[in-house]
């Protein structure tokens, strides 16, 4: 049964390889089902639901992408987008968490659209290079800002707005402690960095009596106060319309980069460099961020993390269903994700951050007409404490930038008509 699904030996591998390599991949992603329920829960959201959420989320996702589309591609609720749906949606633009869930189911239906009428490469392609890695850039940014906040190092200052902490206080050297043993363990090649850096500032927090010990397993918690709390009709409101722009196109660049990383490292393209079912993924990544939506947590989507468990030696959609099944088991770890104290996901997110930021190589520093709108992006999004915003001024300094250098030819149309949207929206609210 599994070589017809799979086809092991066409493929090289074994059972053996593909469970190792969902295993590597899981480790290397598992720090999701402790921060995404975290940050979603500053949304008000309840937090046992969206940890539940968050594991059936990256469970259908995983299982869809190995079934459907045989890639060793893992998926789960996004970061970043889950910051955007909590500190911009709800926080900044006042939604309630029900409209941003409808927000990002009607975002999953788009990307399911686009993705079977075949016009997702016009609309990627039509993306300057240039302001897709700088909005990855500025999220990572924005997630590292978070991440400094949480735990107190970075705070609030009426003089220069923002200035330093009490970085001798507990939760501030926790989250030093905890980024510097990430970055320590990758140096080392240790797979599974992030989640065990959790686990340890977590501990020292018990120990030191910090965070009340609530045990390790037990039966999931309810998932009713999120399942099914969509509110559709407010995503009807034409302010809305970009936030679904945003959720759709964020997840877009990100599954699309995904995609192309993992294929690079498994050598999965063609002899044009074209990604063979490409839809087939699309559309598995696509399934998982409505189902996402349904069940109660923010956008689903491609994790490049998988590329762990593609070198570890993970080559059919196997490796996918052993990380969605992992997923499953993980929801039997409730209490254990509910210790986790904030103070031990902030060096997470500056890890990520750092992961983020790597595209800004692909930049063209030399072309300051390229640069320029890249630099926008990058501080007006967490200086805005927008993930929006950010994208917005990135789209409209593009566009005028290369108008009023005489560059208008380096404008595609998708360029230009967000722009003019964007603009729209800030004149007419």
């Amino acid at each position: 049964m599994l070589e017809k699904l799979f086809k092991l030996k066409q493929n090289q591998t074994t059972l053996k390889q593909e469970v190792v390599a969902g295993l590597t991949t899981f480790l290397t992603m598992a720090y999701i089902i402790f921060v995404n329920p975290m940050m979603l829960a500053d949304a008000g959201m309840d937090h046992g639901a969206v940890f539940v959420a968050t594991c059936l989320a990256a469970a259908i996702g995983c299982l869809v992408m190995g079934l459907v589309a045989n890639y060793p591609i893992a998926l789960a609720p996004g970061m970043g987008l889950n910051a955007f749906f909590t500190y911009t949606v709800v926080g900044e633009m006042g939604y309630s968490w029900e409209t941003a869930l409808g927000a990002v189911f009607l975002s999953g239906i788009c990307f399911l659209v686009l993705s079977l009428v075949r016009i997702r490469e016009w609309i990627v392609n039509s993306i300057p290079m240039s302001l897709r890695v700088g909005i990855a850039a500025g999220i990572g940014l924005f997630l590292a800002l978070l991440g400094l906040k949480s735990a107190g190092i970075v705070v609030t200052s009426p003089a220069t707005l923002v200035t330093m902490g009490d970085i001798t206080a507990f939760p501030a050297v926790m989250a030093a402690l905890g980024f510097f043993l990430i970055i320590a363990m990758v140096h080392h090649g240790m797979k599974s960095a992030v989640v065990i850096s959790i686990l340890a500032i977590t501990l020292l927090g018990v120990l030191f009596g910090d965070v009340q010990y609530q045990g390790i397993v037990s039966a999931p918690p309810s998932i009713m106060p999120a399942f099914m709390k969509m509110d559709l009709s407010g995503v009807l409101e034409i302010s809305m319309l970009s936030v679904v722009f945003a959720f759709l196109f964020v997840d877009l660049f990100d599954t699309s980069g995904t995609l192309v990383a993992v294929a690079q490292r498994g050598g999965f393209l063609d002899d044009k460099g074209r990604l063979p079912r490409l839809n087939r993924a699309l559309t598995a990544d696509s399934t998982a961020t409505i189902a996402g939506a349904m069940l109660g947590t923010s956008t689903t989507t491609s994790y490049v993390e998988s590329t762990a468990g593609v070198s570890a030696g993970g080559r059919t959609g196997l490796t996918a269903v052993v990380v969605g099944l992992l997923f499953i088991g993980a929801l039997f770890i409730s209490p254990l994700a509910g210790m986790v104290p904030a103070y031990a996901t902030a060096g997470t997110l500056f890890y990520v951050a750092i992961l983020m930021m790597s595209g800004l190589v692909q930049v063209e520093w030399e072309d300051i007409t390229e640069a320029a709108p890249v630099v926008v992006v990058c501080i007006l999004m967490p200086l805005t404490f927008s993930i929006a915003t950010g994208i917005a001024m990135g789209f409209i300094s593009y566009a005028v930038i290369k108008l009023m250098s005489g560059r208008y030819k380096d404008l595609s149309i998708g360029v230009v008509i967000l722009a003019a949207l964007f603009i729209a929206k800030f004149i007419y609210g």
